[in-house]
C-alpha cells in the first residue's frame, strides 16, 4: 500500500511541523495511521511518501514503525507522490494496492476489510459517505448561484483500493501527458476508464485538515484516557575545591569555594535532570552526557535539563512540578531562591508556582556537615497521556529480531541509502456522484 504524507499542511498550522507529524492523544498522527495498517493481516509492503525535508520528522514520529515501511521522497502534488509510491512498489509485483492519506488516523479495520473485498481485477473501490448538507454553488460575485442537487453525491475518503497495474499505468499515462489536476486516485481511475465501486465509508474516518481538526482529535483521544501521572527522583553530590563561587539551580553565588565537576557542577540541576529522565525511562544524566566526553567540560547544566525536558515533551509529557532540595551548610540559598526559581521557570517552560527550591543543612553531620560538598535531591511530576495496558505494550515494542530495515527509494523508484519525500496540496474531501439513486493547557 501507499500512504501519502508529503504535504506541508499549512492549513493546520506549523507549530509542531506538518499536520501528519502533530500529536493527538500524545502520539503523532502518522504513527496512529501506520499502526492500524501494519496490524492488518491483509496488508503487505507499505510505502510512505514524505517530503524531502521531513526525514528526521518521519523517523521520530513513526518510531518503531519507521523500520517496517519503505519511505520515498514524494512529488510536488498528491498525485505525483502517489505515482512515486507506486513505482517503489513495482518490484514487489503486488496484485492490489491501497492508497491512503496519512492524516486520516481514525481509519478502522472494518473499513479496510470492505475496501479490500471490493477490489476486482479491473475494478477499484472507493469509501464514501452520502452528502448530508445542502450544497450551494457560489458565483463570481460571492452570491449563491444555484443549489446543487445532492442526490447521488458522496464525500470521498481513503483508503482507496485498486488493481495495482491498471492504477500504475493510469498514473504513468497522466504523468507523461502532463495531467496534474487529479485530487484523488479514484479521479485518475475515472479518467482511465477503470470502474470504481462505492463502498460504505466511516463517519469516524475524518481527514485532519485544519488546526481545529487537530485540536478536536486530540481532545477526543485525551478525553477517552486516564491521565498518566509519573514522578521521578534524582540525587546528586559534588565535592568542594578551590574557587570563588558555586552554581546552584542556574545561579552563580559568590563563595569561598566552588564545586568540582566535569561541567559547571550544578548539583541541583543535575539531580533535576535525572528526575525528569526517570519519568519517561530515559536513563540518567551520564547516559546522555558522559563525563568522559570532553565537549561537556565546563558546560552549563541548563543544557542537561533542557535536553531532559525536551525528551519528556517528545513523549507527550507535560511537566507539572519540579521540587529541589539543596543540602549544604553554606552558602545561604534563601537570598537567591527567587533568581533560581525564575531560571528554572525559563528552562522548563512552566510557571514559577510549579517550582519549589528549598535548602537545609545536615546539622554538621557527615561530609555535608564538614562542608566538604553539597548534595541535592530533586522530584519531578509529569503528566503523560494515559494509555490502556495493551496500548502501553504496543508503544514499548521494539522491532522483532531479524526484521528487515526500511528501504528507501529515489523519485524514480531506485533504492537510496537514506529515507524519504514530498506531497502537495490536498482537499478535505472530494465529491463523487453515484450512479445509483440514494433512498455525519493541562500544563505547559
Amino acid at each position: 500500500m501507499v500512504i501519502v504524507a508529503a504535504g506541508r499542511g499549512a492549513r493546520a498550522g506549523q507549530a509542531d511541523g506538518p499536520k501528519q507529524y502533530q500529536r493527538i492523544g500524545g502520539r503523532a498522527v502518522i504513527a496512529r495511521t501506520l499502526e492500524t495498517f501494519l496490524a492488518h493481516p491483509e496488508i503487505g509492503p507499505v510505502v510512505v511518501a514524505i517530503h524531502a525535508d521531513d526525514h528526521a520528522l518521519f523517523d521520530k514520529a513513526a518510531g518503531v514503525y519507521a523500520e517496517r515501511v519503505t519511505a520515498v521522497v514524494g512529488g510536488e502534488s498528491r498525485q505525483a507522490s502517489v505515482r512515486l509510491g507506486l513505482l517503489a512498489l513495482r518490484e514487489r509485483t503486488p496484485g492490489r494496492v491501497l492508497v491512503h492519506d496519512a492524516v486520516r488516523p481514525f481509519v478502522d479495520t472494518a473499513l479496510i476489510d470492505r475496501i479490500i473485498a471490493a477490489i476486482g481485477e479491473r475494478q477499484g473501490a472507493l469509501p464514501a459517505l452520502p452528502v448530508a448538507d445542502t450544497l450551494k454553488r457560489e458565483s463570481a460575485t460571492g452570491m449563491i448561484e444555484e443549489t446543487v442537487p445532492r442526490a447521488g453525491l458522496h464525500a470521498a475518503q481513503t483508503p482507496q483500493g485498486f488493481p495495482f497495474w491498471p492504477l500504475l499505468a493510469a498514473h504513468e499515462k497522466a504523468h507523461h501527458l502532463g495531467k496534474t489536476d487529479f485530487t484523488d486516485d479514484a479521479a485518475i481511475a475515472e479518467w482511465a476508464h477503470i470502474p470504481v465501486k462505492i463502498v460504505q465509508g466511516s463517519p469516524d474516518n475524518v481527514k485532519l485538515t485544519w488546526a481545529r481538526d487537530i485540536a478536536m482529535a486530540d481532545q477526543r483521544l485525551t478525553g477517552e484516557r486516564f491521565p498518566d501521572i509519573r514522578t521521578g527522583n534524582g540525587y546528586d553530590v559534588h565535592a568542594f575545591e578551590a574557587g570563588d563561587h558555586v552554581t546552584l539551580c542556574g545561579v552563580a553565588i559568590p563563595h569561598g569555594k566552588k564545586l568540582s565537576g566535569h561541567s559547571d557542577a550544578d548539583v541541583g540541576l543535575h539531580a533535576l535532570t535525572d528526575a525528569l529522565l526517570a519519568t519517561c525511562g530515559a536513563g540518567d544524566i551520564g547516559t546522555h552526557f558522559p563525563p568522559s566526553d570532553p565537549q561537556w567540560k565546563g558546560a552549563a547544566s541548563k543544557i542537561f535539563v533542557e535536553h531532559a525536558a525536551r525528551l519528556v515533551r517528545e513523549r507527550g509529557g507535560r511537566i507539572a512540578n519540579a521540587d529541589i532540595t539543596l543540602i549544604c551548610e553554606a552558602p545561604r540559598v534563601g537570598p537567591h531562591r527567587e533568581a533560581m526559581t525564575n531560571a528554572l521557570s525559563a528552562i522548563l517552560g512552566i510557571s514559577s508556582d510549579r517550582i519549589s527550591i528549598k535548602a537545609t543543612t545536615n546539622e554538621k553531620l557527615g561530609f555535608v556537615g564538614r562542608e566538604e560538598g553539597i548534595a541535592a535531591i530533586a522530584t519531578a511530576s509529569v503528566v503523560f497521556p494515559g494509555r490502556f495496558p495493551h496500548e502501553q505494550q504496543r508503544s514499548c515494542q521494539r522491532p522483532a529480531p531479524g526484521l528487515p530495515a526500511a528501504r528507501h527509494h529515489a523519485g524514480d523508484g531506485r533504492e537510496l541509502h537514506r529515507r524519504h519525500d514530498h506531497l502537495g496540496t490536498d482537499r478535505h474531501c472530494r465529491l463523487v456522484r453515484c450512479r445509483r439513486s440514494r433512498p455525519h493547557h493541562l500544563f505547559r
